[in-house]
């Protein structure tokens, strides 16, 4: 479906709300604003016409859904305090803009190369971003944000799944509560997982609703978890990174893995 289609569509299924769009023909995005609290989101639609090709009503259900959700949150407002309990770490790529739609600094810190790590106030069905302005006119400080974070990600607990596919173990942490790919920063998670491996640790995070950790005991196995990762970062709704990264010593060592052989993806090495 072309991206002007399909902005008509999305504009069709929120106009009840009586916010405002603007598409934009050379990006390829479409801004959905609320005039009454003169704020709003953009996307991007050429992604979600890559998504429609294969998921098609589903993947315009999830958009509306993630727009209503996310600018009905910019109305309620809110702040940070009361809400320490809520905040939590979200991964995103180094893509991620720097600014939010508004051109407030978004509250954000390294990770790797190709990740970084913002922060977000748990509203229920969405999440807000911290932004610097929000940080500041609580009196909160940059390190309070994380440190609140990080404990209440420790608080989550994970769903995992296990597959096994010549030799290699790979394991599947998909909650579906939007800190899948978070909990890598969850070093008590990880060291549980490298006393339970035998060969070379390996993960990736190729979008925000999985974190998958491999037991890598041949070289096929870097094959099937670079071929799996790419599968999952090709079809996530916030993609973040098809790399992968070697666990050692408590660092993340991005992996460039050239595919040789192709064997068929275990069950959950792909989108469902």
């Amino acid at each position: 479906m072309k991206p002007m289609k399909l902005s008509r569509l999305i504009e069709e299924r929120l106009k009840k709300h009586g916010w405002t769009f603007q598409y934009d023909r050379e990006k390829e995005t479409l801004r959905v604003e609320d005039p009454a609290i003169g704020k709003g989101m953009t996307i991007g639609l050429n992604e979600i016409a890559a998504r429609y090709e294969t998921e098609k009503d589903q993947a315009i259900d999830e958009v509306v859904y993630h727009i209503e959700e996310a600018l009905l949150a910019m109305k309620k407002g809110g702040g940070l305090e009361g809400k320490e309990k809520s905040i939590f770490p979200v991964i995103r790529s180094t893509s991620f803009p720097e600014k939010s739609s508004e051109e407030i600094p978004l509250l954000f810190d390294s990770h790797t190369a190709e990740t970084r790590i913002y922060y977000a106030v748990d509203m229920g069905k969405t999440y807000r971003l911290i932004d610097r302005n929000m940080m500041e006119r609580e009196g909160w400080s940059h390190q309070r944000i994380k440190e609140s974070a990080l404990f209440n990600l420790r608080g989550l607990a994970p769903s995992i799944k296990e597959d096994e596919v010549a030799g290699n173990t790979f394991y599947f942490l998909r909650a579906n509560d939007g800190y899948d790919a978070s909990r890598v920063l969850n070093e008590s998670l990880l060291q549980s997982f490298k006393t339970r491996i035998s060969g070379t640790m390996a993960l990736a995070l190729p979008h925000q609703d999985v974190l998958i950790i491999a037991d890598i005991q041949n070289e096929t196995g870097y094959d099937i978890l670079a071929q799996m990762t790419m599968s999952f970062f090709a079809s996530g709704r916030v993609p973040i990174t098809a790399l992968s990264f070697l666990y050692e010593e408590g660092e993340l060592e991005p992996v460039f893995i050239l595919g040789k052989n192709r064997p068929n993806l275990p069950k959950d090495g792909k989108e469902e």
